[in-house]
């Protein structure tokens, strides 16, 4: 049997699944529960097995982009009590894109701040589909200084594209606003964890994920730009959008490559098939990374927390000093 890496995209995975399972449900309805049963739901299992053992970048692109993968609201619903959502910036308004609140997480008081997708057109809208204006950064970052004064440790979840980049946003200064958080966000004296749950979307990700232990789920992405927009720039792609796939293999995007690089301190496995196959083991998996994470941080001297921290970011990238040209010396 040839490779499915050759031979089926994700997309035509997930197509041909859907197809089974209407035939497995179909056949279960009827009370057929036999020999024909069992072989589809072996049929089904093989295929989840070896999908999933050869995917490729653009197949990890599509899953982190998937619109029924658990968003941040998903994971604030399974994983904290008592959430409280905090609303504005204090000086242009509220955006809805990201969201947080004071919430307790085991018991602990926390703050959490997460970027959110919509669901359906309208949600979509709502959220400005997960692009972030400046006053969701600087609502995060107030929120983030409200944790700060309380003592209590700040919890963000990233998923997003990218900042929000129309003309309004530019006029309110987004640069600014995400280039303010990186720089509160090094020196904030309390414990941050940070979680990318799909898209890890240029400075759009960044600026909720300057943080002492930064984790990543297995089939999530995280890039300085859209595989998209790389080949669209780039004339290593002949400055062609269609060449995604080339692009986003080059960007090292996916979750093993940021971990090879420095860039995240732990990959979070996800079920087979995938995190919107099963959410609630996948919020379970969350689970249990965030508190081994935050009890590690939260009893460490603030000195030590921001020394860790700045050492961390600095260490990040690795260069070296090319030999000169003896022909242009």
């Amino acid at each position: 049997m040839a490779s499915p890496k050759t031979t089926l995209s994700i997309t035509d995975f997930e197509k041909s699944l859907a197809d089974l399972d209407k035939n497995i449900e179909a056949l279960a309805a009827a009370g057929q529960y036999d020999e024909q049963v069992d072989e589809l739901r072996q049929t089904r299992q093989r295929l989840v097995l070896e999908i999933f053992a050869h995917l490729s970048p653009w197949d990890e692109v599509e899953l982190a982009r998937r619109p029924d993968r658990p968003y941040s609201l998903d994971y604030i619903k399974i994983l904290f009590e008592e959430y409280t959502e905090l609303h504005g910036d204090r000086l242009i308004g509220d955006d809805q894109a990201i969201i947080g609140g004071l919430a307790r997480f085991e018991g602990r008081p926390v703050m959490v701040v997460a970027q959110q997708k919509g669901r359906d057109l309208k949600e979509r809208q709502l959220r400005n589909f997960g692009y972030a204006k400046p006053q969701g950064y600087r609502k995060a970052l107030r929120l983030m200084k409200l944790a700060e004064k309380v003592g209590i440790p700040v919890i963000t979840f990233i998923d997003t594209p990218g900042a929000d980049s129309n003309v309004g946003s530019e006029e309110n200064n987004i640069s600014e606003a995400i280039a303010r958080n990186l720089m509160e966000m090094s020196v904030l004296e309390t414990p941050i964890v940070s979680i990318i749950i799909g898209e890890g979307g240029s400075g759009g990700a960044i600026g909720l994920a300057v943080a002492d232990r930064i984790l990543m789920l297995e089939h999530s992405i995280y890039s300085v730009i859209a595989p998209e927009g790389c080949a669209a720039i780039l004339d290593t792609f002949g400055r062609d959008p269609n060449r995604r796939a080339e692009a986003a293999a080059s960007l090292k995007l996916t979750s093993r490559g940021a971990l090879d690089f420095g860039l995240i301190d732990e990959v979070l496995p996800e079920p087979i098939g995938a995190a919107h196959r099963d959410p609630e083991t996948t919020a379970q998996t969350v689970k249990d990374a965030l508190s081994r994470h935050i009890n590690a941080l939260i009893d460490l001297p603030v000195d030590e927390v921001l020394a860790r921290r700045y050492n961390k970011f600095r260490s990040m990238g690795v260069f070296e000093y090319a030999a000169a040209d003896p022909v242009l010396a």
